[in-house]
Parts: structure tokens; C-alpha cells; sequence
């Protein structure tokens, strides 16, 4: 009979949260008029209900969601710096609000901006979300997508080898491939993009970066693992009608970028941004070791240049259509980039292999890529006006990549043809607090991927040694024969899918979204990611968030490694690679308080990946190749984060992180920490502002912990680093910006001012040709002090 009774009472506590609150909360957007006479949405605008001490705020979009309080008389109080204060009363029916917000004329000829935080954590979403602003943006050298993450704490960003260039990125203690990198909510940096895709996205192109920890909805895919990355580009209705923005280091590295947006009508708009970026200087100042071979004393690495040249042009041209009903996007973009690197002394029109300049050690080893690239999409949103809260949304995508180029006397091609489409139904069952979004997609990869290499063998490797002794340094050097090896990775996936996904809010304080997505893998077959987040506002400081779910990804095993082919190791897959699979699982909680009788957050995360399978790549077993497996035994990952951001002056901001990795994966056999995973990383942001921003200033210091370096006992003694660890190192890096009239800013910079470099980033640097010759064991910077310096000059 009690369990009758608890059912019966059950039924009606869920029945009563199903139609509690079907107006209890109140949304909408606030915008000002801009130059153009256009609506513009507003970020960060400040309101609270008169007598209560709920408050809200809004987001990039203008967007606002405030719970209703229970009183006779609702009066909304909305302030923002440099408008009227209005005190609105809202009739208790009302739901959603257009807001625009007049300037305040009683300031005459005094403008006041409200100045723009660098990176806030979104109040309202229920997935934790960093949002790095365009202020953020512009703290440091912001070049590309490469180098947007200086002064955040939960994306790290380092070089994958020391003579390509290409950055990688690492998020919750996990290789960036696990991160989905999306542009404007559509899948961009994967498959052959992986390596060098984050360099594909100039900074001045982008409005923000949105990074979210955990597992993200099912409705963007199920390859997503560790966390999202979604850059949102500038937009035609809400950029600057022109930005020219010219940028310039002591290297020689020149870039240009140029953004024009145009209003054609009430209802079309388009915008252009170009990008062109030159460094054409050879550098060699590689920080590197003498050593004494055969009776000759060897540099390490003097010859080989520090960066390589690169020359890169980039073009979208992006469209706007909006009405009452149906709101339409479409882009284009198209990106040349041409890599050239390795020693001073290559050329390519002369090079020949030569085997008696292999064995003199006095053969040039050369690097080239050439890289093109194209994509559209299309996205569109059909609206119900007398339905607000229903929508149906159809985005559509297509990538063409093409690349070539050599590593040494290898040659390595690539092409791609990816397709994306994703049709999203979205509407209520009931009323506005149960909200669920269904729907289709479509997921098509064509893969043409090939390598050519020359495979040297030397004397040590033919000839028999007494059992214990060590080969002399003649057999090491010296060269016996070699052979060509071709290898090809052509494959074609082909992946239709469907997903649900629910959402259940309580007013303003609770979130629950619970989603499920079916795929049909053309090779792996029928696959299901579940996933769910939560978001629970327990006062109106306190949010705690919790996510858990699956992600799957087919591995990349050559574009994803490309660094690999910047050395002499075989390639050696042992078994057929299934499908990576991993649960992903966390904590976050986020205080908002006041101290310095100024606004404060302090933030706390735990996240774990556990991967089911995991397709290994094995530099450990043996240094001359590299073996790729299906996971043995348990890889996992645990990162733990603390950050403090703290205002204990006017216009004075300090950020403080401090971040714990935990990652571990079983390699040949045994469960050991990941190759150059940094066990621990410390964050140090200043930044100041003097009134109407005419001067900022702000200071990185960056800790890197220590990180397991590859097995230095199989190596020639002769090139054994001394250290099976990397050291402890800070790297600081400061800017000055001035604004002036007109809309100009400039700004000078300098990263890395203590001008601290890794030495011998190259493995076996003096016989380019040898089987050890390795340079993925990069672990710091390359190049020291960089002193640079732009200018941004805007017509709004």
C-alpha cells in the first residue's frame, strides 16, 4: 500500500513539474542602434527584477532569460554603461521581449564604452562554456586559431615537431583530435585538416571562441570526446563596415587581413574577409648541441632552420538573407598555403639523392607542402512566428582538400571530399519546459592518402655484435642499402544518422537535456552515443553542471600524424584499426561573488575520459618506427582545474588557473603516462585598461610541468638526451595596445620575453637520413624572443 502511495504521489510531483512554470520565466533580446541604423544585439547588459535579487544577463546574441519573480508588480530594471537606465513593468502574460536600448544624450560629446570582458564562462547554457570575446581576442598576437588560446588555462597549444610548423592542441589531458573543432556549429578541423587546420583561421576573422569540457548534444554528432571547440566567425549584419588589420614580428612575418561587410537591403547582406600572411626569412638559431663523432666535432642541429617559410592566402565571402519566416546563411572560402622548410642549405631544383652525402653526413634534407583548400555551407532556419518556440533548421556543408608534398626523399599525397548535412526539427511537448529537438544527418568522408619512402639501412642493423656490446659509431653511420616502400590509406565512410534529444527546465535554475543518437558506419556498422547534461543554479551564485556520454571518431592515422613523416620511422600497422571509443564524464561547479566590492569568479572541474578502444601509436617500442594497435588494456585521462578571476581594481583584472593531468595509456604492454603530456600547467593573466580603454595592458606567465619524454636507453649513446623528463619552464609574454581617434588601435608585443627555448628539439639533426633521426620530440618552444607589433584600423 506505501509503495502505491509513493507511485501515486510520484506520478503527481512529476505531473506538477510538467505544467509548473509555463510562464514563469521571461525571455528575449536587447539591441541598440548602430551607425547604420541597423539593430545590433548587446552583450553583457545588466537586469534585475525591482525588490528581488534575481538578476540575469545577456549573452553574445543579445539573448536574455530571467525567472519571474512572485510579485503583484513586475518591473525589469535594464542598465548597460553609455545607455538610458529603463525600468520596464511587464504584464505577467508577457513571455518574450524586443528590447532597444537608447544611447544616453545627456553625455554630449562624452562617449562612454562599456568595456568587454576577454573570456566569461556562459550563465544560462547548460553545458559549461568558455567564451573567449573578441576583447580576448586581441590580448596577445591573436594571428590564427593557433594562437587564440595564450590566456586560457583549458586549452594548451604546442608544436607537434620542429620542422613543419604545425601546432596541436591538447584538451582535458587528450590529443585536440579528440576535440571537436567546429566553425559556427558545423564540423571543421578533422581529417586532413587536422594538423595544420588551426592555422586555416585568421584571428581577425572571428567574432568569438566558445570551448565546452565534457560530451556536447547529440544533435552535433557523435565524434566529439573530450569537449567543442566552435569558433563563430564575424557577421555581415554586425561587423564593422571595414577592418584592416596589418601585423608584423622581428622575423620578418608579415600578415594583412581586410573585412568589409555590406547591407544590400533590409534583408541581404554579404561580407568579404581576406587574409594573406608571408614569412620568407630564413632563421637559424636552433639552440643545439657540439658533440664529437669519429674524431669531428658535430653541431646538432645548426644547419636546419627554425620555422619554416610559409606563404598563405585566404578568402570567404559569406551572405545573409533574414525575413519574419526563414533565415538563410551561405559561405564560401577557399585557402593556398605553401610550407617550405629543413636545412639552410636545401634546394629543391638541385637536390639529388646522393648516398655518399649520406654517409659524409653532408646530404641537405628538405620540407614542402602545398595545401589547397575549399568549403561551403549553407545554413538555414525556418521560424513560426505564431510559434516561437518551433523551428526547423537544415545545414549543409562540403569540404574539397587537397595536399602534396615531400620529407626528405619521401613523398606524401593527399586528398579529400567531405560532405555534411544535419536537419533539425525543434519544438515543446506541452508547454516551454519540455523542449525536445529530433533529426537527421548525414556524414560522408572519401579519403586518397598516400606515402612514398625510401627506407635506409645501415651497418649496425646488418652486421652481428657479441652478446652486451655496443655497435662501433662507424656501423651506426654508415649506410648499406635502402628500398622503397609505398603505402596507401584510400577509404571512403559513409555514416546516415538520427537523434533525439529532450530538455527539461525549471524556471531559471534547472536544466536537464538527455539525448541519444543511432549512426550507420558503412565499415564499423550500427553504433549509439547517449548523452546527457545538467545545469542547476542552486542561489544566484552557485551553478553546478555535471555531463556524461559517449563519442566515437574513426582515426586519421597519417593526416592526424603528419609530424611522424618528419622523421625516418616505419610505419607499421599490426592489426586492423577499429573505431575509437571513449566515456566521458565531469563535474563543474562556478562561484559568482563579490569582493574588492568588485565582481569575482572562482570555477572548479573534474572531467575523465575512459576509452573502451584506442588506436595507439606506439613511438616507444622501438626508436626507428613508429607501430599503430588497437588498445591493450586501459587509457584513461583525469584533469582537474581550479581558476580565479578576480577585479581588486578599476579596470584591473586578474586571472589565476592551476591545472592537474592525469593521463595514462598502456603502450607495449605497459600502463604509463602519454608521450609529452605536461603534467601540470599554471596560468598568470593581468590585464589593465586606463578609462575609455585608451591604453591596455596585459601580462601571460604560463608554468609547463614536466612530461615523459620517449625511451632514451634504445638510442645511439652518442644522441641520448640526458633526461627522461622534460624540465619545469614559465614562458611570459606581454602587449601594449593604444587606441587612438578613428577608430585605430595599435599594439606591440613580445612572447616568450625570458627568451627560454628547448634544446636539440631534433633527434640525430646531423645525419637527416639516419633511422633515429626523429624531430617530434618537441616539447618547448623552438624560437626564442618575439617582438612584434600591428595595427587595427576599423570604420564602424
Amino acid at each position: 500500500m506505501k509503495a502505491y502511495h509513493f507511485k501515486t504521489f510520484l506520478f503527481i510531483l512529476l505531473l506538477f513539474g510538467f505544467f509548473k512554470g509555463f510562464s514563469q520565466n521571461l525571455t528575449g533580446t536587447i539591441y541598440e542602434i548602430d551607425n547604420a541604423k541597423k539593430k545590433a544585439p548587446l552583450t553583457g547588459v545588466n537586469m534585475y527584477w525591482v525588490g528581488t535579487q534575481i538578476y540575469a544577463t545577456t549573452d553574445v546574441t543579445g539573448k536574455f532569460k530571467i525567472k519571474k519573480p512572485d510579485t503583484k508588480k513586475l518591473q525589469l530594471v535594464i542598465s548597460f554603461v553609455g545607455y538610458k537606465t529603463d525600468t520596464l513593468t511587464v504584464m505577467k502574460s508577457e513571455k518574450d521581449l524586443e528590447i532597444v536600448l537608447s544611447v544616453n544624450k545627456e553625455l554630449k560629446e562624452v562617449v562612454i564604452q562599456a568595456s568587454q570582458d576577454g573570456s566569461y564562462i556562459s550563465k544560462m547554457k547548460t553545458i559549461k562554456t568558455e567564451v573567449i570575446t573578441t576583447a580576448g581576442l586581441q590580448k596577445a598576437a591573436c594571428c590564427n586559431l593557433s594562437e587564440s588560446f595564450e590566456t586560457n588555462a583549458s586549452v594548451d597549444v604546442s608544436y607537434s615537431d620542429a620542422i613543419t610548423g604545425a601546432k596541436q592542441i591538447q584538451l582535458l589531458g587528450l590529443s585536440g583530435i579528440y576535440s571537436q573543432i567546429q566553425t559556427e556549429n558545423i564540423p571543421s578541423i578533422r581529417g586532413m585538416a587536422s594538423t595544420f587546420g588551426l592555422n586555416y583561421i585568421p584571428g581577425s576573422w572571428m567574432e568569438s571562441i566558445q570551448i565546452s569540457k565534457g560530451t556536447s548534444s547529440v544533435i552535433n554528432g557523435y565524434e566529439s570526446i573530450t569537449g567543442q571547440i566552435n569558433v563563430e566567425y564575424k557577421k555581415p549584419t554586425t561587423s564593422e563596415r571595414l577592418l584592416v588589420n596589418v601585423y608584423g614580428n622581428q622575423n620578418q612575418r608579415l600578415e594583412a587581413n581586410v573585412t568589409s561587410a555590406f547591407k544590400l537591403n533590409k534583408k541581404l547582406s554579404t561580407m568579404l574577409m581576406i587574409h594573406a600572411e608571408d614569412f620568407s626569412e630564413k632563421i637559424n638559431n636552433i639552440d643545439s648541441t657540439t658533440i664529437n663523432l669519429n674524431g669531428e666535432k658535430v653541431n646538432l642541429g645548426e644547419n636546419f632552420m627554425d620555422l619554416p617559410l610559409v606563404t598563405s592566402y585566404n578568402i570567404f565571402n559569406r551572405w545573409e538573407y533574414s525575413t519574419k519566416r526563414w533565415e538563410s546563411r551561405f559561405g564560401i572560402k577557399y585557402m593556398n598555403e605553401d610550407r617550405r622548410g629543413g636545412t639552410m642549405d636545401y634546394n629543391k631544383n638541385t637536390f639529388v639523392l646522393d648516398t655518399s652525402k649520406i654517409n659524409s653526413k653532408s646530404l641537405p634534407y628538405g620540407f614542402g607542402l602545398k595545401t589547397n583548400r575549399a568549403e561551403a555551407f549553407w545554413k538555414n532556419g525556418f521560424m513560426f512566428p505564431d510559434k516561437p518556440y518551433k523551428s526547423v533548421g537544415l545545414i549543409l556543408s562540403g569540404v574539397y582538400h587537397d595536399q602534396k608534398g615531400f620529407f626528405g626523399v619521401n613523398d606524401y599525397y593527399g586528398k579529400e571530399q567531405s560532405l555534411y548535412a544535419n536537419l533539425i526539427y525543434q519544438s515543446i511537448i506541452g508547454n516551454t519546459n519540455h523542449k525536445f529537438s529530433t533529426g537527421l544527418s548525414y556524414l560522408y568522408d572519401n579519403y586518397e592518402e598516400g606515402y612514398d619512402q625510401t627506407q635506409f639501412r645501415y651497418l649496425y642493423q646488418v652486421n652481428s655484435y657479441p652478446v652486451g656490446a655496443s655497435a662501433p659509431m662507424y656501423d651506426i653511420t654508415t649506410l648499406y642499402d635502402y628500398r622503397h616502400v609505398k603505402y596507401n590509406w584510400d577509404r571512403m565512410e559513409s555514416v546516415p544518422g538520427a537523434f533525439f534529444e529532450y530538455t527539461y527546465n525549471y524556471l531559471t535554475t534547472f536544466t536537464l537535456i538527455a539525448g541519444i543518437r543511432a549512426d550507420y558506419h558503412n565499415k564499423y556498422g550500427l553504433f549509439y552515443t547517449p548523452r546527457t547534461n545538467m545545469r542547476w543554479q542552486i542561489n544566484e551564485g552557485l551553478t553546478v553542471r555535471a555531463s556524461a556520454g559517449l563519442g566515437y571518431r574513426t582515426a586519421n592515422i597519417i593526416s592526424e600524424n603528419l609530424s611522424l613523416l618528419a622523421s625516418q620511422r616505419i610505419l607499421l600497422v599490426e592489426e586492423p584499426l577499429k573505431q575509437e571509443k571513449a566515456a566521458n564524464y565531469g563535474i563543474n561547479i562556478t562561484k559568482d561573488f563579490r569582493l574588492f566590492k568588485n565582481k569575482a569568479q572562482f570555477t572548479l572541474d573534474f572531467y575523465r575520459t575512459d576509452f573502451m578502444n584506442q588506436v595507439i601509436v606506439d613511438l616507444d617500442r622501438d626508436p626507428t618506427t613508429a607501430y599503430f594497435y588497437n588498445l591493450r588494456g586501459k587509457s584513461y585521462s583525469n584533469s582537474y582545474q581550479a581558476q580565479l578571476t578576480i577585479e581588486p581594481l578599476k579596470h584591473l583584472t586578474i586571472l589565476m588557473a592551476y591545472r592537474i593531468n592525469d593521463a595514462k595509456t598502456t603502450i607495449d604492454s605497459v600502463l604509463q603516462e602519454r608521450l609529452l603530456q605536461n603534467k601540470y600547467k599554471g596560468l598568470l593573466n593581468i590585464s589593465y585598461a586606463t578609462n575609455f580603454e585608451k591604453w591596455k595592458f596585459d601580462f601571460t606567465s604560463q608554468f609547463n610541468g614536466s612530461a615523459r619524454i620517449s625511451p632514451q636507453e634504445k638510442m645511439p649513446e652518442i644522441v641520448r638526451r640526458d633526461y627522461e623528463r622534460t624540465p619545469e619552464y614559465i614562458i611570459l609574454n606581454a602587449q601594449i595596445t593604444k587606441k587612438f581617434r578613428h577608430d585605430i588601435d595599435v599594439y606591440v608585443g613580445v612572447e616568450n620575453l625570458t627568451n627560454f627555448k628547448q634544446k636539440d628539439p631534433i633527434t640525430e639533426a646531423f645525419i637527416p637520413y639516419h633511422t633515429h633521426f626523429d624531430t617530434t620530440m618537441a616539447w618547448g618552444p623552438i624560437i626564442g624572443r618575439v617582438i612584434y607589433a600591428g595595427m587595427r584600423f576599423s570604420i564602424k
